[in-house]
C-alpha cells in the first residue's frame, strides 16, 4: 500500500474552507500548509439557524465532484468512503482537485465532511494479521485526510470475535494508541453500534472504555447512528431524553459530534443493522422531527447513510429541512 505523508510542503490550502459548527469558541488552532483551521471540542452558535446535513456520496470523482454533488442536493457537508468499502488500495490525492473542492466549500459555508473507513477493518480481531491491515489502512487515511484539514474520520471499533468484549476494548484503544499524532485536525470518530454478534460499541459503557484508554483523547469523539442504537436497545422513539441523558453520564456529551441520522429495518433492541430510508421503518417521521430539532442535536451535522441514490437523497434532506425548526 502507498503511504501518504501530510500535505506536502508549500502546498496552498484555502483559509477557513470548511466551518466547525460547533468549536468557534474555545478552540486549538492547528497550523497545516500555509493556513490555520480550528479544531476541538464543545457548541457553539452557527449564527445560519440551518440544518447541516448531507449524505454518504461516492468518491470515484474525487473532492470537486462529491462538493458539487452535495450542492445539487441542498446539502452542506458529505460522508465519504476512503478507498473501497472492502479496503485495499486507496486512489491517489489530487492536490488540485482537493484546492478546488476547499474554495467551493468555503464559498458555500460547508461544514465538517466526514471520511468513513472500509466496513472490513477489525481492529480489535483475533488474528494479528487483520488487526495489522486495519492499523495500516488506518494510519494512511488518517494522512490523506489532512489534505482537506479540520474534518472527521469516522470508524467502527470493531467485533472481538470470540476474545471477549474487554479483550477487544483493549485492542481498538491499542489501535487507536498507534495511530493517533499531536498534530492531526482530523478528529477519530467512534461510531454507535447496533451491538450485532460479538461487535464492540453496541453499547455506551464500551465505546467510554475505550476512549479512557486512549492517550490523544482531544482527538477522539463519536457519532451517535440512530439506527444502530435503536437496534442496540437505547429507545430514542419514546425517551430520546433519556438516551441523551445516558450518553451524557457514561461518555459525555461534549464527545458526540456527528449524527448518522438513518431509520431502521428492525424492531427495536433487535441488535440488527439494516437501514432504512427516512420515515420507512421503525423509527418514523416523528422521531427524526424530534431528533434534529433537540437542543443538544441540532447545531451538529448530520449524515444519510440510507439505501437511496443522490435523487432520493434530495427528497430525505428537503423533508428534514421542512421539520427543522427554526430558532
Amino acid at each position: 500500500m502507498r503511504s501518504v505523508s501530510y500535505p506536502v510542503e508549500g502546498y496552498q490550502t484555502v483559509g477557513g474552507p470548511v466551518r466547525d459548527v460547533q468549536n468557534m469558541g474555545s478552540c486549538e488552532l492547528h497550523k497545516t500548509g500555509d493556513d490555520l483551521h480550528r479544531y476541538g471540542n464543545g457548541f457553539y452558535e452557527t449564527g445560519h439557524g440551518r440544518l447541516h446535513i448531507g449524505c454518504h456520496l461516492s468518491s470515484s470523482g474525487g473532492y470537486l465532484q462529491m462538493g458539487k454533488t452535495a450542492l445539487s442536493i441542498g446539502a452542506d457537508t458529505f460522508q465519504f468512503f476512503t478507498r473501497n468499502p472492502r479496503g485495499g488500495k486507496a486512489k491517489d490525492i489530487d492536490p488540485d482537485d482537493v484546492a478546488s473542492f476547499l474554495r467551493l466549500a468555503q464559498e458555500n459555508d460547508f461544514v465538517q465532511i466526514m471520511a468513513h473507513a472500509p466496513y472490513t477493518l477489525n481492529p480489535c480481531a483475533a488474528d494479528r494479521r487483520v488487526r495489522a491491515f486495519a492499523l495500516e489502512v488506518m494510519s494512511d487515511d488518517l494522512a490523506r485526510t489532512e489534505y482537506t484539514p479540520g474534518n472527521f474520520y469516522n470508524f467502527h471499533p470493531g467485533s472481538h470475535v470470540g476474545q471477549g468484549v474487554a479483550a477487544g476494548i483493549e485492542l481498538t484503544a491499542d489501535l487507536l494508541n498507534r495511530i493517533l499524532r499531536p498534530e492531526q485536525t482530523t478528529t477519530v470518530l467512534l461510531e454507535t453500534m447496533s451491538g450485532k454478534g460479538s461487535e464492540i460499541g453496541g453499547r455506551f459503557e464500551e465505546l467510554r472504555q475505550i476512549i479512557d484508554r486512549v492517550e490523544l483523547k482531544e482527538k477522539i469523539g463519536v457519532c451517535f447512528d440512530t439506527c444502530h442504537v435503536y437496534d442496540a436497545g437505547y429507545d430514542i422513539v419514546n425517551d430520546l431524553d433519556g438516551v441523551l441523558k445516558e450518553f451524557d453520564e457514561v461518555i459525555g456529551l461534549e464527545r458526540l459530534r456527528a449524527v448518522h441520522i438513518n431509520d431502521s429495518k428492525n424492531p427495536f433492541h433487535s441488535r440488527k443493522d439494516r437501514h432504512a430510508r427516512i420515515g420507512e421503518g421503525s423509527l418514523g417521521i416523528d422521531t427524526f422531527a424530534n431528533v434534529i430539532n433537540h437542543p443538544k442535536l441540532r447545531r451538529l451535522p448530520f449524515y444519510l447513510e440510507t439505501p437511496n441514490e443522490p435523487e432520493g437523497h434530495a427528497q430525505e434532506i428537503r423533508l428534514l429541512k421542512e421539520l427543522y425548526r427554526q430558532r
